[in-house]
């Protein structure tokens, strides 16, 4: 390849690295740059190391079919998709149609698939190879880019090409950018092809090709004289390749043609609609050099040559092919009925009920964006108005889900312009509505979904409405919408439902009115919990609803249940969600094992599932969990971080927690008016930083700041504030802190007995919180001259600060008690600090007896990459065995 010396060396780099490590590497570029050529190059050389090739290739007019890609590309290896666990082969035969099981989450799909290449792959290297990646189906792209992100590890190479529009989905793949070539090499390969071009006609080609290698190759066959006007380049390649047709036998074209609008490549397959053709009949083909026929398949020399053929042909022949295929995929119910859809023009009430079973049969095996074209058009080929804007409904509701804003105003405006009943009207509202994240909200919006609630109520669908209004109420989480809005969504909850324990409706409450209705939903908690059972769905919504209202405790049990059970059913959108507000439990309680594998997991997870706002508060919980392991530095660099990304979008929570973060390590080594000045932040309602449940976990940190730094009588009056808010709801966490400040702020002659009213309180699940108030107490007597009652005080503190690896506190309680008179142990390095947050997942998992397939399936990763990190694990922690891990780990979590 001229002029792509760079370009080839970083193919060969990515299949030589094979078997030791593998990679992931998307060819970008305009048509025409040489994607095709580079991934020959990849497939020539893999071939020639003995590695073995999975290919995909995206195709346009199948886009809309669900795995269709995926198909292709597991397609050698599926004899081994048996061998798979259980719910990985459940997965992917339900994905291909073979079962009529609902297909469970997308991950799980796209773990079965990378267990499957990594187990073929421990037999000989594989290069995965993706052409034409700008028209693979959705779901095949996601799963494209699951695999594409967990290679380093494994003897697999992943090569794609796609057009500069190419899917999001392989946005986060390593990309290699293909520029025009340089007008030396131009030139070079146009001579070398064309040594005897006249010289005005050379200087035309190498200004029109642009640098365009296949423009330079294909263009001068075509030159018409020098006075034409071109058309855009793609167009140019288009036409050139259109010319080669010209004069082929019609049998010929006609072939070419259902192979173009095929979304297969099966060449007995495209015979068979062909009628009584046959495969001599694609000769003339393969000699002008538009097709290959490797191995039973049909395959285009370029993408732009099925392009050309598709533009060349009329309407009614595009209709007709279509047509043709359907007849021959009578088996195949799917694609025969979109291709029938594909075969028509005007109203067809048989075809867009049949197109409408196979838009709900896609949405089973979770491809919403096939459900999405498909309901779409099965509403075009509706005759019937009610019927049409239905299907539109449907349509756009799921195109909320996939976040395609500008697909889901479109389908409304098409359903709208029709006579909406009631109900309809009704549903248009809420898929509307569902692009408001709540970021950018303002009280008023709030309001009308509650009215919206309450109409979507009176019409019989209660459960629509409660959706509507949590919705609302999780709003309220990253906005601050007023007292009075957030009466109007609980008021309206409680007007709907009158079923006392419905999740639902304390999850409204929680979250809307966490302090009105904060006694009843605790009240109503452990009924609600004794109805979760083993669904991890309902143990995530009542674990986030107790955290609303600082049950910390009880949120963090019902989080690790809804953890384990989203990840066994590869829900990893929802795992986004539970592993942060795992974490965000976790630090109230302290267990910062727990939270380090949970925050950097839902960093992971909620990037990897396009939720950026999870991701933002996921790393405002990084940030403070390195102000209180005494990592200022990083916790700066987060925080930092996370505001550039959260004050334009007004992510609320995830400002607070960074302020809470760099409170945090100012408190910790003792910068008390920094550190007040940061936390007071969270109690003002005027700052972007407040937060209303913050408020109930953080009181003590900022009235310690306040009372040491000289603002004592600010600290009190947060202090007044949050004791009429705590005669009003029972939070385990406000009154933990409450206890505390009373402590603190505590006349002379009342204060040890308020230390010990709060020593007395069960905190046996909180011991951060106990240590806290045994440092402050020992602090107290030490400065009353009462060394010897002050050291048991101090050295309890000091123990758990130690052992919950909160290093700044542990360091003040051991000046504390030099101060006292006692000498001080020093502090030994803890797992957690010798780690990589997914280090630590994986030895706490292999330390609880899971095997590395167990952990593989757990994680989402393959067991070849587990094993590879408990490798690079054991010389860090100074074992040799897996047996050794429970000792050197100081706890273990699941």
């Amino acid at each position: 390849m001229i002029g792509r010396e760079n370009e080839l060396r970083a193919v060969d780099r990515l299949i030589q690295q094979l078997p030791d490590s593998g990679g992931a590497l998307v060819v970008r570029g305009d048509a025409g740059l040489g994607k095709s050529t580079l991934l020959a190059e990849a497939t020539s050389l893999a071939a020639s190391s003995d590695v073995r090739i999975l290919r995909a290739t995206g195709v346009e007019s199948a886009t809309q079919v669900a795995f269709a890609g995926l198909e292709q590309l597991l397609r050698p290896i599926r004899d081994r998709i048996g061998a798979l666990a259980p719910p990985q082969r459940a997965a992917l035969h339900s994905a291909f149609g073979q079962t009529d099981a609902p297909v469970p989450d997308l991950f799980l799909i796209a773990l079965a698939t990378l267990n499957l290449i990594a187990d073929a792959a421990a037999d000989v290297p594989i290069l995965i190879v993706v052409e034409d990646g700008q028209w693979l189906d959705r779901a095949t792209a996601d799963v494209i880019a699951f695999i594409a992100r967990r290679l380093d590890f494994e003897p697999i190479a992943l090569i794609g090409a796609a057009r500069t529009d190419y899917p999001e989905a392989l946005a986060a793949v390593p990309a290699l950018e293909l520029a025009p070539l340089t007008e030396p090499a131009a030139a070079t390969l146009l001579d070398s092809r064309f040594p005897d071009l006249p010289p005005a006609v050379r200087r035309r080609v190498l200004d029109e090709a642009a640098g365009n290698p296949l423009a330079l190759v294909e263009l001068p066959a075509g030159l018409v004289d020098a006075g034409t006007t071109f058309l855009p380049l793609s167009e140019r390649l288009e036409r050139a390749f259109g010319a080669r047709t010209v004069g082929l036998p019609d049998p010929t074209l006609l072939l070419l043609l259902i192979a173009a609008v095929d979304d297969g490549d099966s060449l007995s397959e495209i015979l068979a609609a062909g009628g009584d053709r046959t495969v001599d009949d694609l000769a003339p083909a393969v000699a002008a050099g538009l097709v290959e026929l490797p191995g039973g398949r049909l395959r285009f020399r370029h993408p732009l040559v099925r392009s050309a053929i598709v533009q060349q042909a009329t309407t009614g022949q595009r209709h007709r092919a279509h047509a043709a295929l359907a007849e021959t995929l009578a088996t195949q119910t799917d694609r025969r009925a979109w291709h029938r859809g594909e075969s028509v023009v005007g109203p067809d009430d048989d075809i867009a009920a049949e197109l409408d079973a196979a838009g709900t049969r896609a949405l089973r095996r979770g491809g919403v964006e096939t459900a999405v074209a498909t309901f779409e058009r099965a509403a075009q080929l509706s005759a019937d108005p009610s019927l049409r804007a239905d299907r539109l409904l449907k349509a756009a509701d799921l195109a909320t889900e996939l976040g395609q804003r500008e697909a889901c105003v479109r389908l409304l405006d098409q359903a709208e312009a029709l006579d909406l009943n009631r109900s309809q009207r009704t549903l248009a509202a809420w898929a509307r509505d569902a692009f408001d994240d709540g970021i950018h909200d303002l009280v008023a919006n709030v309001r009308r979904q509650a009215d919206l609630a309450e109409r979507i109520a009176a019409d019989g669908d209660t459960d629509l409405a409660l959706k509507l209004l949590y919705r609302a109420a999780i709003r309220c989480f990253f906005v601050e919408p007023g007292d009075d809005a957030r009466a109007r969504i609980a008021d309206a909850a409680l007007t709907i439902t009158t079923d006392p324990i419905d999740r639902r409706l304390l999850a409204i409450l929680g979250h809307a009115s966490p302090i009105e209705h904060g006694r009843l939903v605790q009240e109503r908690l452990p009924q609600a919990i004794e109805q979760v059972g083993g669904d991890p769905v309902a143990a995530r919504l009542v674990g986030v609803t107790a955290s609303a209202v600082g049950a910390f405790d009880v949120g963090l049990a019902l989080m690790t249940t809804a953890v384990a059970g989203l990840r066994a059913q590869g829900r990893l959108a929802l795992l986004a969600r539970a592993t942060s507000v795992h974490c965000w439990c976790a630090l109230q309680l302290m267990d910062l094992g727990a939270a380090i594998t949970s925050a950097q997991e839902a960093v992971r997870l909620a990037r990897e599932t396009s939720q950026p706002s999870i991701a933002l508060l996921a790393r405002s919980l990084e940030s403070q969990i390195a102000a209180l392991r005494g990592d200022d530095d990083t916790a700066e660099q987060i925080a930092a971080e996370v505001e550039r990304e959260a004050v334009p979008g007004g992510v609320r929570p995830a400002l607070s927690m960074t302020q809470i973060a760099r409170g945090l390590s100012a408190l910790g080594v003792g910068r008390y008016s920094d550190a007040f000045e940061h936390l007071r932040r969270v109690f003002d309602p005027a700052d972007p930083a407040y937060h209303l449940v913050n408020k109930f976990s953080y009181l003590g940190d900022v009235v310690e700041a306040g009372l040491r730094s000289g603002y004592r009588d600010e600290a009190q009056r947060l202090l007044t504030e949050m004791e009429a808010i705590g005669l009003r709801t029972p939070s385990p966490t406000l009154h933990i802190n409450l206890r505390f400040a009373r402590a603190l702020m505590a006349a002379e002659s009342e204060a040890e007995e308020l230390f010990g009213t709060a020593l007395r309180a069960d905190l046996a699940r909180w011991p951060f919180a106990r240590a806290r108030v045994q440092l402050a107490y020992g602090e107290w007597l030490r400065r009353h001259r009462r060394p010897a009652d002050a050291r048991p005080h101090l050295r309890a503190a000091r123990e758990t600060f130690d052992a919950l690896g909160v290093i700044g506190w542990g360091d003040r309680a051991r000046s504390e008690l030099r101060a006292s008179g006692e000498a001080s142990r020093g502090r030994v390095a803890q797992a957690s600090e010798l780690l990589t947050p997914q280090e630590l997942q994986i030895a706490q998992m292999a330390a609880d007896g899971l095997t590395n397939r167990e952990i593989g399936q757990k994680l989402y990763l393959s067991h070849r990459t587990i094993s590879t990190h408990l490798h690079r694990i054991y010389p860090k922690l100074g074992v040799t065995s897996r047996g050794a891990l429970r000792a050197a780990l100081p706890g273990t979590v699941t």
